[in-house]
């Protein structure tokens, strides 16, 4: 197969894939026509190569289109698995809907803003004064039950299983286990209960590349959320084990020969692990 990819770095050891910058896609509208699939196109991209070029893309669509905004993938983990999510109000943001929802959750909650990542945009509510700063600067009311816990897990899916995950444990600041934020990362055991939560919603919404975050209350699985583009810091050589996944997973749903036929992805000069030679960078 021959494949294009908008992100250099996540496909850096990729055989038979030549990079193309996302702002000049235009300019290659034959390379793409001709390529086999498209590997991490920008979010403004997807819907030119979907319809227009009518190409396949990995990440899925699903995990485009669900993981782009928190208030979309809450509703979507609503309808897969209700009972695993955080009691969650999402509403307009009028001062009738503020006065509402400041009624209805107990202190503390935790308010987010929709499009945001790595703990930023996301706001531990303790007093008025906390919530009419949220309201300032959000433009849709997204308001959550305070957990209790001091960390969380990061599951990391990739094509149809989990290769990995790690427990983030909370910052000195307090509240943010994001390692942005100062959390610390900790190898451990991932919990089974946890593991089958990421697998129900990752299979049953078409997302096959996502870090998800996981709270354990107990025994008891909650889905925050997942980042469709996420770090590699939190485990020990999970790069490799990413680039093994999506080689094995676009092998098995992309190519067209014979189910025995080698890796498309692989060089047969290269030992096992290692990636292919980079191709030369179109500008």
């Amino acid at each position: 197969m021959q494949l294009i990819s908008f992100d250099p770095y996540r496909t850096l050891h990729f055989a038979q894939t030549q990079y193309l910058k996302p702002e000049l896609m235009n300019h290659h509208l034959d390379l793409l026509i001709a390529a086999d699939g498209i590997l991490f196109p920008q979010y403004w991209q997807v819907n030119a190569l979907l319809y227009g070029l009518k190409k396949r893309i990995f990440p899925s669509p699903a995990s485009y289109y669900i993981g782009h905004d928190k208030v979309e993938m809450t509703r979507c983990f609503q309808t897969i698995a209700p009972q695993h999510v955080p009691w969650t109000l999402i509403e307009a943001n009028t001062p009738a809907n503020a006065e509402r929802v400041w009624d209805t959750l107990p202190l503390p909650f935790v308010a987010k803003i929709p499009k945001s990542s790595m703990g930023d945009g996301v706001f531990l509510i303790e007093t008025q004064a906390d919530w009419n700063r949220y309201l300032a600067l959000s433009p849709v009311i997204y308001a959550q039950e305070y957990l209790p816990i001091d960390r969380d897990l990061r599951i990391v899916w990739v094509g149809d299983r989990i290769i990995g995950g790690y427990w983030r444990i909370q910052a000195d600041r307090g509240f943010y286990n994001n390692v942005a934020k100062g959390g610390q990362i900790e190898a451990g055991i991932l919990p089974p209960e946890a593991c089958a939560l990421v697998e129900k919603l990752a299979l049953g919404l078409g997302i096959d590349h996502g870090g998800f975050d996981i709270a354990m209350v107990g025994h008891y699985p909650y889905v925050f959320e997942f980042n469709r583009l996420f770090g590699n810091q939190g485990l020990s050589g999970l790069q490799g084990k990413i680039d093994d996944a999506i080689h094995d997973y676009l092998g098995r749903i992309w190519h067209d020969g014979e189910p025995d036929s080698p890796d498309p992805f692989k060089n047969p000069d290269q030992p096992p692990g290692m990636g292919g030679p980079d191709l030369p960078q179109v500008v």
